[in-house]
């Protein structure tokens, strides 16, 4: 995938770079049967209390429904086009099976108008179909993998992701996620063959802050510019010392190096390798 860069006609644009969009048909409107109303809550609960800071405003969207369980096992489908998708990082391809049935796919490296796709375990190994782990070899690169059969796809679905079936023994598979986590899955869970497509979304830089504001994020301060009713890094002239061993969140949890995940979590059972053991 190419990068486009500007000339440097403004401050903003000389840094700044968008996607090349290769192979994607950036004039068709997305299919109405697989869109949705995307309701914005700029980051409230149904108290309406923010429990997620720094978001609100930012383009209206349509939300596309992605077909994550990958359910039309043995029916071939062709890929109509490959479309932008504004709510993940990933593009994501039209198919129509036999039958006239549509679903939304994210679209791998290698796929492109025309080529066909199918799911289950009679599928060929190549990018864009969907088999259980029992049925791919192991060395295989895979994406848009299942933690629990028929629940759907919840692992590595951003653009440029991709996990690698390591092994296969007493009904589990062993895959390495994109994070360096091995785990455990279960062998009859379904995953997707091929690399998350949109490689390059990692190299674009946005170039000014509006870029940023069109996605519906808003702008971060500094809790150490803050009062101390606001913020436990706030108060004192100038630029003062937070007076803590170590950064904290605004409610006063540590900020680095402390661990959130559960520790009787059920799962940690799966973890072979944690991302980042020593």
């Amino acid at each position: 995938m190419a990068i486009k860069f500007y000339k440097p006609t403004t401050p903003s644009r000389r840094h700044m770079s968008v996607s090349g969009f290769d192979g994607v048909d950036k004039k068709a409107k997305p299919e109405r049967a697989l869109t949705e109303v995307l309701k914005k809550h700029a980051g409230r609960n149904s108290y309406g209390h923010i429990t997620v800071r720094h978001k609100g405003g930012g383009n209206r969207r349509k939300y596309r429904v992605i077909d994550f369980k990958r359910a039309n096992t043995g029916v071939p489908g062709t890929v109509l086009r490959l479309e932008y998708d504004p709510n993940r990082s990933a593009y994501i391809a039209l198919v129509e099976f036999e039958g006239g049935d549509r679903r939304y796919i994210l679209a791998p490296v290698g796929l492109k108008a025309g080529d066909t796709v199918m799911s289950g375990p009679d599928a060929d190994i190549k990018p864009g179909n969907a088999l259980p782990f029992a049925n791919i070899p192991v060395g295989t690169i895979v994406h848009n993998i299942e933690l629990y059969p028929g629940r759907g796809a919840q692992l590595v679905r951003s653009a440029g992701a991709a996990a690698q079936l390591m092994a296969k023994e007493n009904g589990m598979a062993q895959v390495r996620l994109p994070s360096g986590e091995y785990r455990y899955i279960r062998l009859d869970c379904m995953a997707s063959i091929g690399q998350v497509g949109n490689i390059d979304h990692a190299n674009v830089h946005l170039g000014k802050a509006g870029r940023v504001r069109h996605m519906g994020i808003r702008p971060t301060v500094r809790g150490s510019v803050m009062n101390p009713v606001d913020h436990p890094h706030g108060g004192g002239e100038g630029k003062s010392p937070i007076g803590r061993p170590g950064p904290v969140t605004p409610w006063g949890k540590p900020a680095l190096g402390y661990k959130t995940r559960k520790t009787k979590n059920r799962t940690d059972k799966f973890i072979v390798k944690r991302r980042n053991a020593k």
